[in-house]
């Protein structure tokens, strides 16, 4: 049992202790977690950047290959939205698996 003087200095300890577990046990990983949630958004965005320019470029070639008028550009539209949404189907497919 300890003695009454020595209740401050154990209470003091279990504060440090319990600052220094919380620091290792919480703080830290949260750090970590924080590094890896950003190199993930930074991915996500550049491969979102790239699927909208790739998206850009097959419409603006679809209407480089079809005859100009206004129903082949809303073809070339049209072919483009199929293609996209054929290509996200494909991903979502993929990543059920």
């Amino acid at each position: 049992m300890a003695e009454p003087q020595e209740i401050p200095q154990i209470a003091t300890e279990l504060v440090d202790m319990s600052r220094d577990y919380l620091r290792q046990e919480v703080v830290q990983p949260a750090k970590n977690l924080g590094k890896h949630a950003g190199m993930g958004l930074g991915g996500a965005m550049a491969l979102s950047a790239g699927a909208f320019l790739l998206a850009w470029a097959l419409y603006n070639g679809l209407k480089l290959i079809f005859p100009a008028g206004e129903w082949f550009d809303v073809l070339s539209r049209l072919l483009t939205a199929v293609g996209c949404l054929g290509a996200a189907g494909l991903v979502g497919w993929r990543m059920s698996k």
